[in-house]
């Protein structure tokens, strides 16, 4: 939403550009990764990289990786362009409404908004040219969030500054968006997205020393 997706890059090399830690790295690319998928319906390019993930067996991200993979592998744009309609857009709003406002106040344009806009700005991030959507759209967040990690906006910041920003704006509706978005019928495919969201939330969690 905030800039062009990585979801491509190995997190192994973007360690080495940014000067990061290669668990730093991966958390960037798992960020970056769902912020794409959810920012709008994608390409086939895209769709060939999931196809070719591989999560590490007996962990549950690894495990959750595998079967968004799995499921990339029987659909196509056309199906997915069809399910994101569905999802997030309909005739007067999809199935679900992808805004931190939304999940916490019930409503679109709420305090939530405003406090990510005064973050956004002490930060220095501007929302991109050419995007309508609020600031607070799932995608946005999780980019964010990985331009936080990997240096985007000044420099990596600190684990501090990055539990401070998660607990605002993510950590309180995220897992509760992708719990719903897991239990969606339209598309296997964004189904197993939820699911691969919501154990990425619990470990981020967890690693800010929640669990």
């Amino acid at each position: 939403m905030l800039h062009a997706p990585s979801y491509g890059a190995s997190p192994t090399t973007a360690a080495e550009a940014r000067g990061i830690s290669e668990e730093d790295a991966l958390r960037v690319h798992v960020y970056r990764m769902i912020a794409h998928f959810l920012s709008g319906p994608p390409g086939e390019d895209a769709i060939a990289v999931v196809r070719e993930l591989a999560g590490e067996p007996g962990t549950a991200l690894g495990e959750a990786i595998s079967a968004w993979s799995a499921s990339a592998k029987s659909t196509t744009p056309a199906e997915l362009a069809e399910a994101y309609q569905t999802l997030f857009i309909g005739l007067g709003r999809g199935i679900l409404v992808p805004y931190g406002s939304y999940y916490l106040t019930g409503f679109l344009h709420e305090k939530p908004l405003a406090r990510l806009r005064q973050d956004m700005a002490a930060l220095g991030i501007v929302r991109s040219s050419g995007v309508s959507e609020p600031e607070d759209h799932i995608a946005s967040e999780l980019e964010i969030m990985a331009g936080l990690i990997d240096g985007t906006y000044g420099g990596p910041q600190s684990l501090a500054l990055q539990q401070q920003f998660f607990d605002a704006h993510v950590g309180a509706w995220a897992g509760h968006f992708f719990r719903d978005l897991a239990k969606t019928e339209p598309s296997p495919f964004y189904a197993a997205l939820g699911e691969t969201g919501q154990v990425f939330m619990e470990l981020e969690e967890r690693a800010f020393g929640y669990g």
